[in-house]
């Protein structure tokens, strides 16, 4: 595919053009370059993005990273950073955006961020956390009070019942 035919792509799955979207088609095309990963049909390539922004649905279509399959985590520290583990050869790559340069408007934002070398727009380096395990299943378990099903590692104890986190009362923050 053509960077065009990828750009489109990466538009009609998002549903608009955006500077966000064009950082995600950059960190999967840095990501390929640099990692040589192909497009993962199960878990073969890991992402974790440290942003819940518009890249991340480039990541997810360019990629074959998916929150579905596990093989997409979202590490929640804000930052416009992306790291992608190759599971079959081990290597990892992390990359951050460079600041933008603050004279340029969102249409031109967009067409440099397209345009530029990923040298240009991202700084690299190696994640500071290791390869995350494989995806796993978890039993599901009933809330003691509501009586809707959850994964068991996403349940809670609370006055001695195993409660959903809808259901959890956090009595260290007083409520």
């Amino acid at each position: 595919m053509t960077k065009k035919e990828i750009w489109e792509k990466a538009v009609a799955f998002h549903g608009h053009e955006c500077p966000g979207l064009a950082i995600g088609v950059k960190a999967c095309e840095a990501a390929k370059l640099k990692l040589g990963i192909e497009f993962a049909p199960d878990e073969e390539v890991v992402c974790v993005t440290e942003n819940d922004a518009c890249g991340v649905d480039a990541v997810q279509l360019l990629t074959g990273c998916t929150f579905g399959k596990g093989n997409i985590i979202y590490r929640p520290t804000g930052k416009m950073a992306f790291s992608f583990f190759d599971r079959k050869s081990g290597e990892s790559i992390r990359m951050i955006l460079k600041p933008a340069d603050q004279q340029m408007d969102r249409k031109e934002r967009q067409e440099y961020l397209l345009d530029a070398p990923v040298d240009e727009i991202f700084i690299f380096g190696k994640p500071g956390f290791p390869l995350p395990e494989m995806a796993r299943l978890f039993e599901t378990v009933a809330c003691e009070k509501c009586g809707e099903g959850a994964p068991e590692h996403k349940m809670r104890l609370s006055e001695g019942k195993v409660v959903c986190l809808d259901c959890f009362v956090d009595y260290s923050r007083g409520w």
